[in-house]
């Protein structure tokens, strides 16, 4: 059995760092598409995957590989969507047991109303607060992270 290679001072320091950053960047995100859009941060990225996928839809499942959201998450998530209208759900032509979630003109909408409100939040809570050389650093250190981990 392998030696546990524990964290030292440095690296329990920065891994710290990133989970309060992070935990506290998403929910101050989360925060702000609520008060302003009536819209979890959650149900945003769905929106917007759905918005950057060809024909605007998504099978569920791949829409929950895509996504911070479990398969089951994402059909309550789907559920809540279609009942404000803003997605519905379409048969998978190849697939009869498979079905898309596809955006409607008004989730389209609702996601060009709360983009400017959550660029400004993501701007104000993150970038605003970063060198271009540190946005950079990030940038290429999450790239690796995403490279690694990424199936």
């Amino acid at each position: 059995m392998a030696e546990t290679r524990w964290l030292d001072d440095d690296e329990q320091a920065t891994w710290r760092a990133y989970l309060e950053g992070t935990r506290l960047l998403i929910h101050a995100l989360d925060r702000q598409l609520e008060t302003d859009s009536g819209v979890s941060f959650a149900d945003y990225e769905l929106l917007v995957l759905l918005s950057e996928a060809p024909g605007h839809r998504l099978r569920m499942r791949d829409l929950a590989d895509a996504s911070f959201t479990s398969r089951s998450g994402v059909t309550r998530a789907v559920t809540r969507l279609e009942d404000a209208g803003w997605v519905r759900r379409v048969e998978c032509d190849d697939d009869r047991r498979g079905m898309h979630a596809e955006l409607t003109e008004a989730g389209a909408a609702k996601l060009a109303a709360a983009a400017p409100g959550h660029v400004g939040a993501v701007r104000e809570h993150m970038f605003d607060h970063l060198s271009q050389a540190e946005q950079a650093h990030i940038r290429e250190a999450y790239t690796r992270m995403r490279a690694h981990l990424r199936p």
